[in-house]
């Protein structure tokens, strides 16, 4: 498999575009859940326009009245051109595809497909913590493998993980985060056929969480899970979602490996009622026509990852920082700061910034904060100087 390299779009920096006081315009999660003197530096939206081709398609849509029910394979065709050009991935066939309201949902969706109730589903923690709720709420048991010291995945607890999920002969799954969310990694060819190879051995059915793959930094590999030998059973959750800031804007597409058609055909019809119409049409538009924007938001994330480690090094350098291969969120260390468990209730008391808390991420999370770096650069040094007081 061939990656192609993204190459400058000479589109402007969409990090760049809003000022605080045009953000503190948005009604959504990220600036209503806090009073108006917290900066927001939390949860997973960016503080960018839209993408030109999205705008155009929504407004093309409403001006038509098109608002009705999604019908068609043009996201899954969107997806798969995009697949086959950015990562080189010829193998994502539109007939082993189907939409779902989200990621998320997806992920359950594709749960019941290869679980039952009670069945366990292993998680590589620290991770996105509601993998956690949603998997109990679907009534399954949440099995730990965690993350090596290193924040990649430790194969040797993850075998261990698998074999005691199957013992007795049960069925089990493994959700995995693939670009790893919190951390940033991105699994590398060897470790995901690696884990394949357990996976066949131990029979565990792996349901991949790839919705940041688009935000992979430049210079870096994705390697899309159903791309790797021995993953032909495996499942996979994609969007538009993360990476065009599309959140409220509902779609996601579910992918079966060759020997998962069958399960995937099972999804109930339903669920395909699920999604948003717009949405699904605003996640093709910005697959097509949107690259040129999302270069421009790569090579702004590049410069804000660097100013970051700037930051913490100059202001924080008791925060141990380790640049992400992918997301726009930044995991930080802040142990040595001796501000408890859960550093983010310090900073947002002291500092009157939003973090998200790292003991929500599960084992590992302890001590540690997760950033929400897609903002611009004076947010960011803002972010950093309000974090800076609150340890002074």
């Amino acid at each position: 498999m061939t990656r192609i390299s993204h190459e400058p779009s000479g589109e402007p920096n969409p990090l760049r575009f809003l000022t605080l006081d045009r953000l503190r315009c948005r009604t959504s999660m990220k600036w209503r859940r806090y009073p108006a003197d917290v900066l927001p530096l939390w949860v997973a939206e960016m503080d960018v326009p839209l993408a030109g081709p999205v705008v155009r398609a929504v407004a093309d849509a409403l001006a038509l009245g098109d608002t009705g029910y999604p019908e068609g394979a043009g996201y899954a065709e969107a997806l798969a051109a995009f697949a086959a050009e950015r990562w080189g991935w010829h193998g994502l066939a539109v007939e082993r595809t189907a939409i779902v309201p989200d990621v998320m949902l997806g992920v359950v969706e594709m749960l019941k497909l290869v679980t039952g109730p009670g069945d366990p589903v292993i998680v590589n923690p620290p991770v996105y913590p509601p993998f956690f709720p949603f998997v109990t709420h679907l009534d399954r048991r949440i099995a730990e493998a965690p993350l090596g010291v290193d924040g990649r995945l430790d194969l040797d607890v993850l075998e261990r993980a698998y074999r005691r999920a199957v013992e007795g002969g049960g069925r089990a799954a493994h959700l995995l985060c693939s670009p790893h969310n919190p951390t940033g990694a991105v699994h590398t060819a060897q470790e995901l056929t690696a884990v394949a190879a357990l996976a066949e051995r131990y029979g565990v059915r792996v349901v991949a969480d790839e919705i940041h793959a688009p935000l992979t930094a430049v210079g870096v590999d994705f390697v899309p899970w159903l791309s790797v030998p021995g993953a032909e059973r495996g499942l996979s959750l994609m969007s538009a979602s993360k990476a065009w800031n599309l959140a409220g804007l509902k779609a996601a597409v579910a992918v079966a490996g060759p020997e998962a058609a069958a399960d995937l055909a099972l999804l109930p019809e339903e669920v395909g009622h699920g999604p948003s119409h717009v949405g699904v049409l605003a996640h093709t538009a910005a697959l097509r026509d949107g690259t040129p924007w999302l270069d421009a938001l790569l090579t702004g994330l590049d410069d804000n990852r660097r100013l970051l480690s700037q930051l913490l090094a100059e202001r924080l350098p008791g925060v141990l920082h380790r640049p992400g291969e992918a997301t726009y969120l930044a995991w930080l260390d802040c142990r040595a700061l001796g501000l408890g468990d859960d550093p983010a209730e310090v900073f947002l008391e002291r500092g009157r910034v939003a973090l998200s808390s790292g003991p929500e991420f599960g084992t590992g999370g302890a001590g540690h904060v997760r950033l929400n770096l897609a903002t611009s650069p004076e947010i960011l040094t803002e972010g950093v100087r309000r974090m800076a007081s609150a340890v002074r």
